[in-house]
């Protein structure tokens, strides 16, 4: 029996069989991830997949004779783990602060990766060939800016690890709301809408022209610097392309600016996230290319005033070296 809503559509209080369908359809167009022979998990946003996937991964490495598993995201974790431990590694590619294609480092029979694929959309980064890990994790949020739906899925390989990422979404909070998977479907069928070329043009040459902005300002100052990335061959677009990150990974370069977060927020009003809370030192800030336009002309026009004066004293330090 199907339920219909009084508006007569049939999808309403109804499982959401056609937005797996969707999902896989969006990944097959995009050619950002395999989702043949793969399982999909539905989860309350990315966060909640991801400790799904750690809680499925552990009880499926247990034993009575092995050792707990240790959850690692970078070297500095794991640069004394043996072959003989049980290793879950969190990689996140494109990688959240600094846009880079990260791929696992643990190796060994009793190392797992957990992909956070989030980024991994053409407006973000080239994509050169689909994703085919174990686990990948996507949401909603980063894909069309729908951060309050709390939606997202995972794309599993392996069918005991997708039943026990069920079962964990099912208990953790009693299965995931029909209101945002309802709202995830009108989303999808909006996005894969002319082949998803629009949302994707669109996000693509938005952050492109923000990112060659931003560049242009930094790029003739001395105190500062940005990441680099080499240009890449995108299968969706078909072409080589430049980069279009969601995010400014911002170094200050000077010895005594050891706290780069300090130095915008007290010398340009400029407010973005320390390097200590992505692992990294404080002379890196992350600043976000994804808000209005508004707020983002104001950072160009705050950070540019910021690198004039830079420049003004650096000319007053040489004029004033010619005078003596």
């Amino acid at each position: 029996m199907c339920v219909v809503g009084c508006s007569g559509d049939p999808y309403f209080l109804e499982p959401f069989w056609m937005l797996e369908r969707h999902i896989r359809k969006l990944h097959a167009i995009v050619g950002n991830a395999v989702t043949g022979g793969r399982y999909i998990v539905f989860g309350a946003g990315s966060t909640q997949l991801l400790n799904a996937a750690v809680h499925a991964l552990s009880s499926h490495n247990s034993s009575s004779s092995s050792s707990p598993a240790s959850v690692v995201a970078s070297i500095p974790y794991y640069n004394n783990i043996s072959d003989a431990t049980n290793v879950i590694e969190f990689v996140t590619s494109p990688n959240n602060p600094d846009g880079q294609l990260n791929k696992a480092n643990v190796q060994g029979p009793n190392a797992k990766a957990i992909y956070d694929r989030v980024y991994y959309w053409p407006h973000f980064t080239a994509i050169p060939t689909p994703a085919n890990d174990d686990i990948m994790i996507f949401s909603i949020s980063k894909l069309t800016g729908h951060a309050g739906s709390r939606f997202g899925w995972a794309v599993v390989k392996d069918e005991s690890v997708f039943q026990k990422m069920t079962m964990y979404t099912l208990i953790n909070s009693m299965g995931i709301s029909r209101d945002a998977q309802l709202r995830a479907l009108k989303v999808l069928n909006v996005v894969l809408e002319g082949g998803g070329k629009d949302i994707f043009e669109f996000g693509y040459n938005t952050l492109r022209k923000r990112w060659e902005k931003l560049s242009n300002i930094l790029s003739v100052s001395n105190r500062f610097s940005l990441q680099k990335f080499a240009p890449k061959h995108c299968t969706f677009f078909k072409k080589t392309r430049g980069p279009s990150p969601a995010y400014a990974w911002v170094k200050c370069e000077r010895e005594e600016d050891k706290d780069c977060y300090a130095v915008l927020q007290e010398e340009a009003n400029v407010y973005g996230r320390r390097g200590s809370q992505f692992g990294a030192e404080d002379r890196f800030v992350r600043l976000t290319l994804l808000r209005s336009q508004d707020d983002f002309d104001l950072l160009l026009q705050r950070l540019n005033q910021l690198v004039l004066e830079e420049s003004h004293r650096q000319s007053y330090f040489v004029h004033d070296l010619k005078r003596n």
